[in-house]
């Protein structure tokens, strides 16, 4: 992901109402900013560049983004429903301003939503064993090529082209 890209596409609106919303808690910025940066880091170790599609391993880094965003979070949160419901407010955020087609909009809300789930199932787990479980469910993702379909896999992570 091409992250300079994305933000020169972002209106300056947008980009300064995101800049808002994360200044309302200030203390969670690095934790954003370092879970990002290790999900980058681990897809690109696995998938290589694939991870900046469409495919399972883009699925990978979106559900595994933000497990790591609310695991870093908890720290200052001191709770896992609060990382969780910030995690979905900043993720939520990012996803809307940034100018993608709405099948990968939908994707990668999707996506998000898994990670976060499964922190709040298992956020005493490291982040080392939650590789391994979203990368198996990475490769048992399921392919979908309409908004509609995604609420037959709620519990599975999507994705769009090989």
């Amino acid at each position: 992901m091409d992250l300079w890209k994305k933000i020169k596409r972002i209106s300056f609106l947008k980009l300064l109402s995101f800049g808002f919303l994360l200044l309302q808690k200030p203390l969670l910025i690095i934790p954003i900013l370092k879970a990002t940066k290790a999900a980058l880091k681990a897809s690109q170790k696995m998938y290589g560049y694939a991870h900046n599609k469409n495919g399972k391993a883009n699925a990978f880094r979106h559900a595994y983004w933000n497990f790591l965003i609310c695991q870093k979070t908890l720290k200052w949160t001191k709770n896992s429903q609060k990382s969780t419901i910030w995690t979905q407010k900043v993720v939520d955020f990012y996803e809307k301003v940034t100018k993608n087609d709405p099948l990968d909009t939908a994707m990668d809300i999707h996506n998000n939503a898994i990670g976060r789930n499964h922190f709040l199932a298992c956020f005493s787990e490291n982040s080392f064993n939650s590789i391994d479980f979203f990368k198996e469910m990475a490769q048992n993702a399921q392919k979908i090529t309409k908004i509609e379909e995604i609420k037959n896999f709620s519990n599975t992570l999507v994705y769009i082209s090989e």
